[in-house]
């Protein structure tokens, strides 16, 4: 990552894609400030002004994930702004409170085309801005859901799971054209996101699970994700609680894992 480069993050209105769009306002970048509510994007905006943006380095740009016709426009406007894009941050996403017997099908149909599809249509759409400049990094917000199964979380998992493989096989495919491919891999971080969770029937969770409320500062994740960018790493763990072990612990031991995540009985 370069200073002055055009980045463009989506799921920037809180959380994660905020706290990385202050440190990357901070050096300087070109921003594009992606969600769906444009009040969020316009006070994410005057907090990248306040961390050293010029103001009309910062661009807010509505966008829905789900909203696949009209997501090629987008991507052209974009573009169009600052005339190229260096790099595109994949932070938009849900997650899931419920078991799987009390799921819904359309439940899950939401979760992958918010969490997968999305993803995908956004990135395939950019990919070939990337290969016309000959260079460019994409990244992706997955999870530690995206390597080990627990409870309550089936929908999301699978979804994270998706999201590993897409990206670990897409950085096989663009490893001689000067486009880096990360994947970033986070356990309990203290955002919003059990609060925006979907309950079986589709419904917000709307409540902190105490895992969540407990877990790593967000601007402190988001220091070590944009180190981890910095470095050309192509995953890039981050977290402090026992989340964060489960990762190794399944590699050398993997019954003992299973045994672990079977106990957890509810989403706390």
């Amino acid at each position: 990552m370069k200073k002055g480069q055009v980045s463009w993050i989506t799921g920037a209105s809180s959380g994660i894609g905020e706290a990385v769009a202050q440190l990357l306002a901070a050096e300087q970048h070109k921003l594009i400030l992606s969600a769906r509510r444009r009040d969020e994007l316009e006070r994410v905006k005057s907090l990248c002004i306040q961390a050293g943006a010029k103001a009309e380095d910062v661009y807010v740009l509505v966008l829905d994930m789900t909203g696949f016709d009209a997501m090629e426009q987008k991507v052209q406007e974009a573009h169009g702004q600052f005339g190229r894009i260096d790099f595109l941050f994949n932070n938009a996403g849900i997650s899931q409170r419920s078991l799987c017997v009390d799921s819904e099908l359309h439940t899950y149909r939401k979760l992958f085309e918010v969490d997968v599809f999305g993803q995908i249509a956004l990135t395939k759409l950019v990919l070939p801005v990337m290969l016309e400049q000959g260079s460019g990094h994409l990244s992706v917000t997955a999870s530690v859901a995206g390597k080990i199964g627990v409870p309550y979380r089936t929908g999301y998992c699978a979804a994270k799971h998706a999201m590993m493989g897409f990206f670990d096989a897409l950085r096989a495919e663009v490893a001689r054209e000067n486009i880096y491919v990360s994947t970033v891999t986070p356990g309990f971080i203290r955002t919003n996101i059990s609060n925006k969770a979907l309950n079986g029937d589709g419904s917000e969770f709307g409540k902190m699970d105490q895992d969540i409320q407990t877990g790593m500062d967000v601007h402190r994740a988001a220091r070590k994700i944009v180190k981890g960018w910095k470095k050309g790493k192509a995953e890039i763990p981050v977290g402090k609680g026992v989340e964060m072990h489960a990762l190794w612990i399944k590699r050398f031991f993997p019954k003992l894992l299973q045994k672990i995540v079977a106990r957890k009985a509810a989403p706390v």
